[in-house]
């Protein structure tokens, strides 16, 4: 057992919760309908899973891959392999992927800045390739003979050309520190409040916005490569609709079926680990009662430490602002 700090609030599960919440996993050995994956959390490897999931029954899909990096994941390790074994390995993620697709359904794949060449020209060939999101890590190890990596890549891909964004639900407040106004001294396009001046700017495909998750806050585990809430929360509001379902096949310890869940939405995920997948539920269960998304509230995202001056305490408390 690791030796945590007093304020670690990193999410851990024991053995007697690990037995307890196994216990409530899917595998699967036939072909299963719809209804029955559902909400829950199959643990099983990915390619032996492909061949028992329903046809077309993803909206959102959101994979977040092994990069093509040695990463050790709770005893499962991934291989650096050459440019075109690993090609190889993500064109058949890709092809298993495709028949689970509505036709409206959209994808978004997070890379870093290597396997990102690697993996357009195979998302280029099945998807139609709407954007790149190069969004900052903010935390890395520094380098002294190169620049410190701190950026990740996430492609957005459709299916189809008819397919579901709502900017409307992905807009970004910001502090106005030299506003604009008009003629008669009106706020222009912003807002005045006793706390500062914001505006709500639509997103670009450039976010500096994102924090982490690090050992203070709740949604931390020990899992080597977890997203942030806050950042799958931009992809689950702008591109799926209440009730529709969220799929992620490399779930990991369950972020995007957390924020799926506490967003409205249902959501399906694959996991070969079984503590990624206890944790994954752990969590679930937390947002059933709490759903409260660090750096998103009162129906936007907040800028980086823009909320200070205005947050109540009881919002600090709950994590809803960045710190």
């Amino acid at each position: 057992m690791k030796e945590r700090a007093p304020r670690n609030r990193t999410l851990t599960c024991s053995d007697a919760e690990i037995a307890e919440l196994a216990s409530g996993l899917l595998r699967l050995s036939a072909p299963a309908r719809p209804e029955a994956i559902v909400d829950r959390i199959i643990h099983q490897d990915f390619h032996d899973v492909r061949h028992w999931l329903p046809p077309a029954f993803v909206d959102l899909a959101i994979l977040d891959p092994p990069y093509n990096l040695t990463k050790n994941y709770n005893g499962h390790v991934f291989h650096a392999q050459e440019a075109g074994a690993y090609a190889t390995w993500f064109d058949e993620v890709i092809a298993a992927l495709l028949p689970w697709l509505r036709r409206t359904a959209t994808v978004y794949v997070c890379s870093d800045w290597r396997t990102s060449t690697v993996i357009f020209p195979i998302l280029d060939r099945h998807f139609r390739v709407q954007n790149r999101i190069t969004w900052e890590r903010e935390k890395g190890r520094g380098a002294k003979a190169n620049w410190k990596n701190n950026t990740e890549d996430i492609w957005f891909c459709t299916v189809s050309d008819d397919y579901h964004f709502d900017v409307a639900s992905v807009k970004l407040k910001r502090r106005v520190v030299a506003p604009y106004r008009t003629e008669r001294g009106a706020p222009k396009d912003w807002e005045e409040t006793e706390s500062g001046n914001y505006r709500l700017t639509h997103p670009s495909n450039l976010w500096s916005d994102i924090t982490v998750p690090f050992w203070s806050m709740p949604e931390n585990t020990d899992h080597p490569a977890q997203k942030p809430e806050k950042l799958i929360a931009k992809l689950v509001l702008a591109s799926s609709r209440p009730q529709d379902l969220v799929f992620d096949p490399f779930l990991g310890s369950g972020t995007s079926a957390v924020v799926a869940k506490k967003l409205g939405r249902r959501y399906c995920g694959i996991e070969v680990d079984r503590d990624y997948c206890c944790w994954a539920l752990k969590r679930i269960r937390f947002a059933e009662n709490d759903t409260a998304i660090q750096g998103y509230a009162e129906g936007v995202f907040w800028e980086r430490n823009t909320g200070a001056d205005q947050k109540p305490r009881l919002a600090e408390r709950q994590g809803l602002f960045d710190d």
